[in-house]
């Protein structure tokens, strides 16, 4: 059965792109109370189906595919530069290209700027104008309004003209750091990237007779399923160990799994992980939101998709990127793992000195490296002391080394010492689980 909630999201992603919506609107439409609507509203606009913005309205917009993601609507720079639309609103919902900052002659700017642009200026109407002629809108800076024909041009083109009280510089930051933000999360391989669809899924019902498993065994050579009720709502899952004792005439839900671990479409890949070695799990059923089974991931999936994200070149850096880029392996003598780190600006708190999550970062980075020369494959952090003795100025060099205390199969005990010209600042402890590939 489709809940309200779920026919209100159904009915926003069939409107067309660039339709207004709102509130009371839709509440109408559907025969749902405001606040029923209002929620909708807001899980489309989570899910990027539309966009929101003050003074304008909510906006049906085109929901980005993932290789796309560094893409931005023009509703989406409104909302990043607390802008004001002047004109053109009918355009919103369109994708840009690129963004042209108007700091040259008039001649000089029109080369640039071409159809689906966003061109960056003051108060300039001329440009203005002619930015719009060529299919471009256009970002006003400086706080500055414009000509009333040219905002008549805006809406007779639908495109958008929008005003913001910040300089062209701020404007050209904000947006950038929009657009790697975007790219970072790009990098994030999620589990509906990896998942095995429903179509593909192999599950039971609660009713089915435990026969059912002997019979699915013998045909995919798979021990693990999920059960589901009528409604495709997960109950369970069934292993062999489960069904090994029961009488195969009675129903799988007496033998099952009750309250499985489940992860949703948009957990990560590495959280997944997470969840499974610490769990000791092989299959993990894939859930919306409503709990209705999507498909399944299993542990191999998972480490494939780990090795895949160590290949990938990341585009957009993470605070964790920037402290390994630091990372320089230095000879010890053999003794034990020992690298070099230099504390950049970005490493630092607010008093200049080293701050206690890079610190984490840099002695989790040392174990792990360490860890991995010892033992191919990927691992998870259990449990990890540290001891942080003194203070790291900006611009110093630490000298990190690691030493194995004990490893087995199944995980890895790590000892790392840092030190600042020879006297040590901290210490850390760390204890993993280890995954074979």
């Amino acid at each position: 059965m489709v809940t309200k909630h779920e026919q209100i999201l159904q009915y926003i992603n069939s409107l067309p792109i660039g339709e207004k919506i709102s509130v009371r609107q839709i509440a109408k439409e559907m025969g749902v109370s405001e606040g029923t609507a209002y929620r909708a509203i807001k899980d489309a606009e989570n899910k990027g189906y539309v966009s929101t913005i003050e003074r304008v309205g909510t906006i049906r917009i085109e929901k980005k595919r993932k290789e796309n993601i560094e893409k931005l609507t023009y509703a989406e720079v409104v909302n990043i530069v607390d802008g004001q639309v002047l004109g053109g609103r009918e355009g919103l919902h369109k994708t840009l290209n690129r963004f042209v900052i108007g700091a040259m002659q008039l001649e000089a700017m029109m080369r640039y700027t071409g159809a689906g642009d966003l061109l960056i200026v003051g108060n300039r109407t001329k440009a203005h104008e002619l930015a719009l002629e060529a299919g471009a809108a256009v970002l006003i800076t400086g706080g500055f309004d414009t000509e009333d024909h040219v905002k008549k041009l805006a809406d007779e083109l639908q495109l958008p003209i929008i005003s913001t009280s910040y300089d062209t510089f701020t404007v050209a930051t904000m947006i950038n750091r929009a657009i790697y933000d975007q790219l970072i999360k790009k990098e994030i391989v999620l589990v509906e990237d990896i998942l095995i669809p429903l179509e593909k899924t192999v599950y039971l019902y609660t009713t089915d007779p435990i026969e059912r498993w002997y019979t699915l065994n013998r045909e995919t050579r798979h021990s693990r399923f999920p059960v589901v009720d009528e409604q495709l709502k997960v109950q369970g899952m069934v292993t062999a160990k489960d069904v090994l004792d029961f009488d195969r005439q009675l129903p799988i839900e007496k033998a099952m799994t009750k309250q499985p671990i489940t992860v949703k479409g948009k957990t990560s890949v590495a959280f997944a992980s997470h969840v499974m070695v610490w769990e000791g799990i092989e299959l993990l059923p894939v859930v919306d939101e409503h709990n209705r089974l999507q498909g399944i991931i299993s542990r191999q999936d998972v480490l494939k998709a780990l090795q895949m994200i160590q290949r990938q070149p990341q585009v957009g850096e993470t605070i964790d990127d920037i402290i390994t880029s630091q990372f320089r392996e230095v000879d010890n003598n053999g003794k034990e793992e020992a690298f070099r780190c230099t504390i950049t600006p970005q490493m630092t708190n607010h008093l200049g000195t080293l701050s206690y999550g890079v610190f984490t970062t840099i002695v989790t980075e040392a174990a792990t490296r360490a860890l991995r020369s010892y033992k191919r494959g990927d691992l998870v952090v259990e449990n990890i002391t540290i001891y942080f003795i003194k203070p790291v100025q900006i611009d110093s060099t630490v000298e990190v080394k690691a030493k194995l205390l004990e490893i087995g199969r199944k995980f890895g005990k790590v000892d790392v010492e840092v030190y600042n010209e020879g006297v040590v600042v901290g210490k850390a402890m760390m204890m993993c689980q280890l995954m074979d590939r």
